[in-house]
């Protein structure tokens, strides 16, 4: 028997109401698209019918961390000009918010209560019997709701839905009441083997929303539909510890908004790279989780794809952290097993990416065995790199850049005071140069080494560790200081290209302008697969194709066509994990769906297991509405490019490479010609990023504005 549940992503909530129609998603007016970072806020504003770049505005502001909504307002403004922000005029809003993932990973969120099934009040602290620390015996572990909040109450399902135990309807009410009384701000129902029969947590629901003092109740079958009950209770219970965070933040960014004349609906990016209006956002606030890296993995593929590239590594490195994926095929890998941290399991459709703490203002700091390190620790937007001038006295790997020539001191964002290089020389050379017995030069050359070391782990984790070759793809680099360090990595992976956008600096806020609306859906089925039924799975992946038609024209927003992407969770007799595979169209057949689950096995750990059977444990897919596209080519404006590279040259400056310093050219990216003639060693510049071209590179710029480079196979620019 299967569990006909829906996990949903990128629209609203099944049943939740409250549909988009189709003039606030930018069918008139210009589309803003904005996204909060841990240093910057990105900001672009797109009119799609105007031409030749003159209808597109970008703004980069320092984010608010107090308050992100202040960074917002400060970047429309920004973008505006001195006329300040014309909000009446703008089709749309989407936004990139890193509000919700913040306040899980600091502990600011709301305090919670759960109900669940009687003996099994600690779900949430036993886990997986995994520890903190793989060695010793030290390390502790917080649950998200304490033990005196976890209350159970007499109910029970067994494991084919049928009932044991009735609910206790007035045991938990009671519960209920003593959760408010203790304090609690957000409910979590999580009763067992809800996936399969979810009667009792719906009538649990229905009595607590009359009695619970406000709207953030969340019953688990409706947040993940799936089996395993610690999986299924702690994600239902980061949807509600951060429900109140998400809906106080987006109620006050609304109210900013309605008072500066915007009239409609704002939308926010999810972790699954669709979008939702913010009105009914704050019923699945767990898919906000990653709102961020996954506008930027969108951004590149729709930009891949129109530049005719399919494979694509994307790498973004900010100003706090580095977030890499892969898109294989056009489409970025999705997956349902993100752990944001120790036992803290998000098991909903995000896409896959992988984050670390290095970004542009990583601290640079000497360990106590005299080793150099370079982050996870960061100086944030505040007091940020020493050369930001805002009080920052560490070295960064900003400073480093800044150092080695790379970065121009007269052209650095968001500086509130001046800082002479001398100074960030430095800081560099008597906090990490002297303890290393290095030069100035050396220290800060081996900053960024070792900071390029640790993202080309990132790189190797998305690709190498899941059985890909990263010298298939080429590497996306996008972000304020991904393109200042994308052809040391590309070098370091063997990755021949690199594909750098028109606007690097602000991709995440332009993939909140091309998401489309996607929802998903997973159906538990979990048998062997000589047992399933092969009509059942055909007919639950053809009912979840319906429904996730149905819903985007509930939504009432317009789409130019569908597509489809099915796949399956599965794994071999006996195993724990789960391995997704895809699979090409819904009639697959037995034979097809084991030769798929035994290639991918095999592709990802080179082992063969012909004698245990493998089990069909959950049918996912994802319907995905292709909004109107963007025209990429109004990122550029044409009638700035100059006829040859020599005349987009702006200057020349000593930049080090290779351990000594080169006299080398700057160009102006809007200058360069369509076509080839960029070689290394050379420094592009533009407002939103610098982009490094070592020695023995070659770059050409396509139609889109993209750079894409060629990379010398062998050694280290």
């Amino acid at each position: 028997m299967y569990a006909n549940n829906t996990r949903q992503g990128g629209g609203m909530g099944s049943g939740s109401g409250g549909a988009m129609t189709a003039d606030r998603v930018g069918s008139e007016g210009g589309i803003v698209g904005v996204d909060v970072g841990g240093t910057f806020t990105d900001l672009i504003l797109i009119y799609p019918q105007a031409k030749n770049g003159a209808g597109v505005r970008i703004a980069k502001v320092p984010t608010t961390p107090d308050n992100q909504a202040f960074g917002v307002l400060a970047a429309l403004d920004a973008a505006h000009g001195a006329t300040g922000a014309d909000l009446a005029g703008l089709g749309a809003i989407i936004h990139g918010t890193t509000a919700t993932t913040n306040a899980l990973l600091e502990r600011k969120i709301a305090r919670c209560g759960l109900i669940t099934t009687r003996g099994f009040r600690d779900v949430l602290e036993l886990g997986r019997r995994t520890r903190p620390k793989p060695y010793g015996l030290t390390g502790q572990f917080v649950p998200l709701i304490p033990r005196e909040l976890r209350i159970e109450v007499d109910e029970r399902m067994d494991a084919e839905g049928r009932v044991v135990r009735p609910l206790d309807e007035a045991g938990f009410s009671a519960a209920v009441r003593h959760l408010i009384a203790a304090g609690a701000e957000a409910l979590v129902i999580h009763f067992l083997h809800s996936y399969i029969n979810p009667a009792h947590e719906q009538r649990a629901a229905e009595l607590a929303r009359g009695l619970w003092p406000n709207s953030h109740v969340t019953a688990g079958h409706a947040v993940l539909a799936e089996y395993r009950e610690y999986e299924r209770g702690v994600t239902a219970t980061i949807n509600a510890a951060i429900q109140p965070v998400l809906a106080r933040y987006l109620g006050r960014l609304g109210q900013e908004l309605t008072q500066r004349g915007y009239r409609r609906e704002l939308l926010v990016m999810q972790g699954n790279g669709g979008t939702v209006a913010a009105s009914i956002v704050a019923e699945a606030a767990v898919n906000t989780v990653m709102s961020g890296p996954a506008s930027g993995v969108m951004a590149a593929a729709y930009t891949a794809r129109a530049a005719g590239i399919a494979d694509v590594v994307t790498y973004d490195m900010g100003g706090t952290s580095t977030d890499v994926g892969l898109i294989r095929g056009g489409l970025p890998e999705v997956s349902s097993e993100l752990e944001l941290e120790y036992a803290m399991p998000v098991h909903v459709p995000m896409v896959d990416v992988h984050t670390i703490g290095a970004g542009g203002g990583s601290l640079a700091w000497i360990d106590d065995a005299g080793l150099l390190r370079v982050g996870p620790e960061s100086a944030g937007a505040r007091p940020g790199p020493i050369c930001y001038g805002r009080g920052g006295t560490r070295p960064t790997i900003t400073d480093a850049d800044l150092v080695l020539g790379r970065l121009d001191p007269a052209k650095l964002l968001a500086v509130d005071r001046q800082v002479s290089l001398e100074q960030v020389r430095q800081a560099i050379g008597e906090q990490i140069g002297q303890p290393l017995g290095l030069d100035v030069e050396g220290a800060a050359a081996a900053i960024v080494r070792i900071a390029d070391d640790r993202m080309a782990g990132a790189i190797r984790m998305v690709s190498l560790a899941r059985g890909h070759d990263p010298r298939d793809f080429v590497l996306f680099a996008f972000g304020g200081a991904g393109p200042l360090h994308a052809a040391a990595l590309a070098a370091e992976l063997g990755i021949p290209r690199l594909l750098i956008p028109a606007r690097p600096g602000i991709t995440n806020a332009l993939g909140c302008i091309v998401a489309d609306l996607r929802h998903d859906f997973v159906n538990t089925l979990n048998k062997p697969l000589d047992r399933v039924d092969m009509a059942d799975v055909h007919r639950v992946l053809a009912e979840q194709v319906a429904r996730g038609k149905e819903t985007i024209q509930r939504e009432g927003v317009a789409v130019e066509g569908y597509e489809i992407v099915h796949g399956a969770d599965m794994q071999f007799q006996g195993q724990s994990h789960l391995m997704s595979v895809p699979i090409g169209r819904g009639d697959i057949d037995r034979a097809e769906l084991q030769s798929v689950f035994e290639r991918a096995y095999w592709q990802r750990f080179a082992v063969e297991l012909p004698e245990i059977k493998a089990v069909l444990v959950n049918l996912h897919t994802a319907v995905i509405g292709k909004r109107r596209p963007v025209p990429l080519e109004t990122l550029v404006d044409p009638k700035l490019r100059k006829r040859s590279v020599a005349e987009a040259e702006t200057g020349r400056r000593k930049v080090w490479f290779a351990g000594s310093w080169r006299d080398t050219p700057i160009y102006r990216r809007e200058f360069l010609p369509l076509g080839p003639g960029l070689a290394g060693p050379a420094i592009v510049e533009q407002l939103d990023t610098t982009i490094v071209i070592p020695p023995g590179a070659t770059g050409e710029t396509d139609r889109f504005g993209n750079l894409v480079v060629s990379v010398p196979a062998a050694g280290r620019a």
